[in-house]
């Protein structure tokens, strides 16, 4: 089966939005032998969008289209595709109900033109929709497949795995199982993951084994094929195994939506660790990231954002004699916050961040450099430096990620990568 992409929307073609999902859906439809082809991509014109489809008939089995199935007059693809298959639009009833539900349990008034989201081609494969209000579909008209999806890409992605997928799996006709395992790396970039893995890559049969980059992670995904599962799955591990052996300190996670935060969230309850933080460069966005997943309280009480040195002074005890003889962006002042922070709040393990966000330099020192410190529970503290980029921003998201990582190498017991330096 060859498929074609079509994602609709003015706001593609001016760029004010990124064509994210399309990129999903061929890395999903690869796993299921499915080729694409074409990636096309065309505004909100009734006109246009009926001869990008006439031009896809053509030569696409599977015609995918995202995006336009929602209340407003713009929201045109399934009104186009309905008429151009001479079908009737009808209302989903189970749809229907979803929207007048959500309604109610937010205590606002339903518009009327929110009904659009419950019509569907008349003799379609409605495909719920868990995270929105607009239902997908999968039609087949003589020897094409449509496959129709909301453009939001928390409710397509959803929509493809739970609803699209077994469809599209039962029309292939796949003879063999085929199970596809992702697997997280943070700390290594792709070319060095890729070097690091060439042999395999170039050699893939059976599992396939393609890398993608992220922002500042990199995944794989190993996909399987045989004659049952249980074969498919001994594959995976055989392949997963070999691939730790030679990268598997930067592994952290499965999946395509965990997250860094979860795993070490995730390993501090298990252990029973409590954690705070001294924050200086990245002005509390890391506490942020730890109270955005659910059970964060069994292990973090509060944090201090310590941007000023006075305040550093005043409520982590650094001394002058640090800041004057080293500097705040320094190793010494990094042990001396996290060490700090760790004895106020009581806690197992304190880790703190400093360094020169940017644009400017800091005493002498370039944008990029950070030192995040680290006092575990009954071991000396320790610190470690990064040099990133020159983005003030991309900056601070990659030291709260890093010092999630460290983290998660504390508790585990694997080595930290870098320069490392220690003063108990």
């Amino acid at each position: 089966m060859n498929a074609e992409i079509i994602a609709v929307g003015t706001e593609l073609l001016l760029g004010q939005i990124v064509n994210t999902n399309a990129a999903f859906l061929s890395q999903e439809l690869a796993t299921l032998g499915i080729n694409v082809y074409h990636h096309v991509v065309v505004g909100d014109n009734a006109k246009r969008l009926k001869e990008t489809i006439e031009y896809a008939e053509q030569r696409s089995d599977l015609i995918i289209l995202i995006g336009g199935l929602g209340p407003t007059k713009d929201d045109l693809t399934k009104l186009v595709l309905a008429e151009h298959l001479g079908k009737d639009l009808v209302v989903d009833p189970a749809t229907m109900k979803n929207i007048i539900d959500f309604y109610e349990r937010s205590k606002r008034p339903m518009t009327q033109n929110n009904q659009l989201q419950a019509l569907v081609i008349e003799g379609s494969t409605v495909l719920k929709n868990a995270n929105g209000l607009a239902a997908g579909m999968f039609f087949k008209q003589n020897e094409q497949f449509y496959l129709l999806f909301p453009g939001p890409p928390h409710e397509l992605k959803r929509m493809f795995r739970q609803e699209a997928e077994p469809l599209l799996l039962a029309y292939t006709n796949q003879e063999n199982a085929l199970v596809s395992r992702v697997l997280r790396f943070f700390g290594i970039g792709e070319s060095q993951l890729a070097a690091q893995l060439d042999d395999l890559i170039v050699n893939q049969i059976n599992p396939t084994v393609a890398s993608y980059a992220g922002k500042y992670e990199v995944s794989i995904r190993l996909t399987a094929s045989g004659g049952t599962e249980k074969e498919c799955r001994s594959l995976l591990d055989n392949m997963e195994a070999e691939i730790k052996k030679r990268v598997g300190s930067f592994l952290y996670g499965y999946g395509d939506d965990t997250r860094l935060v979860e795993v070490v969230s995730r390993l501090l309850i298990e252990k029973k660790l409590t954690l705070t933080a001294a924050e200086s460069l990245t002005g509390g966005a890391f506490q942020s990231m730890l109270t955005s997943v659910a059970g964060a309280s069994d292990y973090f009480e509060g944090g201090l954002v310590t941007y000023s040195n006075r305040i550093k002074k005043e409520t982590l005890g650094i001394s002058q004699e640090v800041i004057d003889t080293y500097g705040v962006v320094s190793c010494q002042c990094a042990i001396e916050m996290a060490r700090g922070v760790k004895e106020n709040f009581g806690t197992d393990i304190g880790i703190s961040f400093t360094g020169v966000a940017g644009p400017s330099k800091l005493e002498g020192q370039q944008p990029g450099t950070v030192w995040i410190g680290l006092a575990p529970k009954d071991r000396a503290p320790y610190a470690t430096c990064f040099h990133f980029g020159k983005d003030r921003n991309n900056n601070r998201e990659r030291a709260v990620l890093s010092g999630l990582d460290l983290i998660r190498r504390e508790l585990i017991e694997i080595p930290v990568e870098g320069e490392k330096s220690k003063n108990g």
